[in-house]
Formats: C-alpha cells, sequence, structure tokens
C-alpha cells in the first residue's frame, strides 16, 4: 500500500511539471510572451508557484525526476539537430571561430564575476550558456559539476532573457547595419545564445542569412562535446586531489547526445519526423525547467542573479561586437 502510494506522488509530480510546462508552452505562443520563450515562461512561473503556495513537497519525487532524468533525456535527443559531415565540411572556420567566443565567454564571464564579487557558480554555467548553446549547454554543464538546482534554474532564466533581448535587438540593427545577409547570418549565428533566438534574429535576413546563421550555430553545439568531456576531465581531477574526495558521474547522456549526431549523418530522417522529435525534446527541456524553477527562491534570486546578469550582459555585448566586426572582415 505504502509503495502504490509512493507510485502515486511520484506519477503525480511529473505531471505535476508537465501541466505547468504545458500552459507554459501555450503562453509562449502568444504575441510578445512568444520572443522570450516557452523555457524562460516556465522557470518564471515556477518560481511564482514556489514563493506564492510553496513547494509541493509531497510530489517531490516526481518533480526530481523531471528536473534531472528528462533533462538529460531532451539533450541526448538534441544530438538529432547535428549532421556532423555538413559542420566539417562547410563550417570548420566557423568551428575555430566558436571555439574562440566559448574561450572568450567562458573567461570573461569569470573575470567581470572575480570583480564584482557575484555567484561563481552561476556565473560559470553562464559563460558556457553564452558561449554554446544557452540553456542546453548550462543544463549538461549543471549535470557534469552537480550544480545546485537553484542556480541552474537562475541560470537558465536569465540567459533565456538576455538572449531575446540581443536576438531583438539584431532584428532592428538589420536595416542599418549595411551588411550582407552572409555576415548577418554568421554573426547572428556565432554570438546569439539559444537556436530558436538564433532563428529570431537571422530570419530578418531572408533564407541565406538562416542558413548560415544555423551552421553557425549548430557549429558551437556541437562544441558542447569536446567542451563537455574538458569539464568532466578537470572535475574528476580536482576529485581525485581534494582532501574531501567526491564520486563525479561519467556524463553518459553525453554519448547518447553524440551517437544521435552520428546517426543523423549518416541516415537520412524525414523532416516531418525530425520536427516531431525536436517538439518532444522541447517539451521535456521546458518540463525539466518547471522542476528546477520550483527549488528557487525569491530571496535567492534577488541576491544571486543581479551581479551575474549584469557581467552575461557586458559579456554578450562584447561577444556581439567583437565578432560582427571578425565577420565583416573575414566574409
Amino acid at each position: 500500500m505504502a509503495e502504490k502510494s509512493v507510485n502515486t506522488r511520484f506519477f503525480l509530480g511529473v505531471l505535476f511539471t508537465f501541466v505547468i510546462a504545458l500552459v507554459s508552452y501555450l503562453l509562449a505562443s502568444l504575441p510578445v510572451i512568444s520572443s522570450v520563450g516557452a523555457l524562460a515562461v516556465a522557470i518564471i512561473i515556477s518560481i511564482i508557484y514556489r514563493n506564492t503556495i510553496g513547494y509541493p513537497i509531497l510530489l517531490q519525487s516526481g518533480i526530481q525526476f523531471s528536473a534531472k532524468k528528462l533533462l538529460r533525456a531532451a539533450i541526448i535527443l538534441y544530438g538529432l539537430k547535428l549532421n556532423l559531415y555538413i559542420i566539417f565540411n562547410e563550417g570548420l572556420t566557423l568551428l575555430i571561430f566558436g571555439v574562440f567566443v566559448i574561450m572568450f565567454s567562458i573567461g570573461l564571464m569569470m573575470l567581470l564575476n572575480k570583480y564584482l564579487k557575484g555567484n561563481k557558480s552561476i556565473a560559470f554555467l553562464l559563460g558556457v550558456g553564452t558561449g554554446i548553446c544557452g540553456a542546453s549547454a548550462i543544463a549538461a554543464v549543471s549535470s557534469i559539476l552537480d550544480s545546485d538546482e537553484e542556480d541552474t534554474a537562475i541560470s537558465v532564466g536569465i540567459i533565456a532573457l538576455i538572449g531575446t533581448a540581443f536576438a531583438l535587438t539584431y532584428s532592428f540593427l538589420y536595416p542599418t547595419l549595411k551588411v550582407s545577409n552572409t555576415v548577418f547570418g554568421i554573426w547572428a549565428g556565432i554570438s546569439i545564445h539559444e537556436i530558436a533566438q538564433v532563428v529570431l534574429a537571422a530570419g530578418t535576413g531572408g533564407d541565406n542569412a538562416m542558413a548560415f546563421a544555423l551552421l553557425a550555430k549548430l557549429g558551437r553545439v556541437f562544441l558542447l562535446i569536446p567542451v563537455s568531456f574538458i569539464i568532466y576531465y578537470f572535475v574528476q581531477k580536482n576529485s581525485k586531489t581534494s582532501s574531501s574526495k567526491t564520486n563525479v558521474d561519467i556524463p553518459y547522456f553525453l554519448f547518447g547526445f553524440l551517437l544521435l549526431a552520428i546517426f543523423n549523418t549518416f541516415i537520412t530522417i524525414p523532416d516531418n519526423i525530425l520536427i516531431y522529435i525536436d517538439q518532444i525534446a522541447r517539451f521535456l527541456m521546458i518540463m525539466a525547467m518547471v522542476g528546477l524553477g520550483l527549488n528557487v527562491s525569491l530571496q535567492a534570486l534577488l541576491s544571486k542573479a543581479t551581479k551575474p546578469m549584469i557581467a552575461v550582459f557586458v559579456t554578450s555585448l562584447l561577444i556581439s561586437v567583437i565578432t560582427l566586426l571578425v565577420t565583416i572582415v573575414i566574409y
């Protein structure tokens, strides 16, 4: 009887995240809110729920399942966005460009955070999210670092809001920049955080801009794999030399991510099926954001988020300016 009760609470916990995710998904289809995105909406609703009604402790097991297991499942499915042949044959220069963006983003974020004396964990996650692919990169790296769920949720919320603001700014700037649609597309793809935000910005430049934007962006998404394993290596190394040794879980979900990328490279999957899988992955990610958002207290949000938000804004602004100048010179 007790086991049945536990299973029921687990199911209700998962269902709870599903319902809020569905509400967030529907709200994100509305004008204005659509530019913010469902991930940010889900986190905002969850934080409001936690700080007004309270954390639904009886449903914790199901909520934690969504926050951790469904999150990793979404990252694995994300691998189907990649075609490794195209990235290495048509976008090798952009791949090298992406390495620079990642190194600059993480390095500057940590430097600014040290000066501002902000939260180190959030700053690092934001550096990874800014340099690679927003929420997905933050989710992958936070799993390797075993980051506090509150820090992860705050980081995803910040990256969603800042990235959206920059994507909208790019759209308004395009008519005044007097650059080719190729340059504009590469600039958007190499500097904006999320794929959805890249699409929002690059769409202003037309089909050619969109094609180059996605090529540049997916090259950065691919770099999530080596960057994650490098981080895992250093975390494991530090745990071995530390006086208080801790076990570091091997990020098996990244192998799944890579395997699906390889599968998508050599096996042609119909576009209608890919769209369906992409929607599933996105919805799983939204459910995970609900689980993470429920762990954020308003007090912690106000105390932890301000300084990292300043740092990520400055970092994103400098990346935008530098990558635009470099793209104009090269292309």
